[in-house]
């Protein structure tokens, strides 16, 4: 069996007391790899042109805002930039609520008991619903806060719009400083989801989670980090 490790290059930023990583995907024999697997499979696959990690949900897991991850090993970031390429497909045995849910979990704790998570519904973007469309991204924050609870006590605060398709690649960029994130999708100017108030405040930190849930069959590529 082909064995996950990633390879980070890692330096200063200039004029900022940080680092920056750049995370790429290869294959290897050697068992110290870096990925950890949180109640998801991955591999390693040449997909679209790129050299991506795949990542479904383990279908035991019945809830949904769950810590369904890869995590990152070696990555501790509290403020800074994460960006990563995305694409997602529904599986042959997806349910109908399935929307191809991908994204980023930040800030996770050591035992993936507490984060952070901004996702999209690719699905929900092109549909013919406009109150779809206007939840085709997703903040949400491990274990209180899932989508279900924000929708209901501050409907349309943390979720919003954005043009995004299944089966193509969506550049995440999410931005975090203090208890403020903020997403953009593929190079635009201005954020497409701003959330002021992130729930477990401006002093946690922690690792990087590539984030899947049910029905998605999720690829990812392209990591950057650049902690402040």
């Amino acid at each position: 069996m082909k064995i996950a490790v990633i390879t980070l290059l890692s330096c200063l930023l200039p004029g900022m007391s940080g680092y920056a990583q750049t995370i790429s995907f290869k294959k290897r024999n050697d068992p110290s790899h870096r990925l950890q697997p949180v109640q998801v499979s991955m591999s390693i696959e040449r997909f679209n042109s790129k050299q991506a990690l795949k990542v479904i949900k383990d279908s035991t897991i019945e809830a949904v805002d769950e810590p369904t991850f890869v995590k990152l090993a070696g990555v501790d970031v509290k403020d800074g930039i994460i960006e990563v390429n995305v694409l997602s497909r529904l599986l042959k045995n997806a349910p109908e609520l399935a929307r191809g849910f991908i994204g980023v979990a930040f800030r996770v704790n050591a035992d993936n008991s507490k984060f952070e998570g901004i996702y999209v519904r690719p699905t929900n973007a092109r549909a013919n619903d406009q109150l779809r469309r206007n939840r085709s991204i997703q903040y949400f924050s491990y274990p209180d806060y899932k989508f279900d609870r924000l929708r209901k006590e501050a409907p349309g605060q943390f979720e919003s719009y954005a043009d995004m398709g299944l089966n193509e690649w969506i550049k995440l960029r999410i931005e975090v400083m203090g208890k403020e994130a903020k997403l953009f999708i593929n190079d635009a100017k201005q954020p497409s989801l701003v959330v002021t108030d992130l729930k477990h405040g401006s002093n946690a930190s922690g690792a990087i989670g590539l984030w899947v849930d049910v029905g998605t069959e999720g690829y990812f590529a392209d990591v950057k980090i650049r902690s402040r």
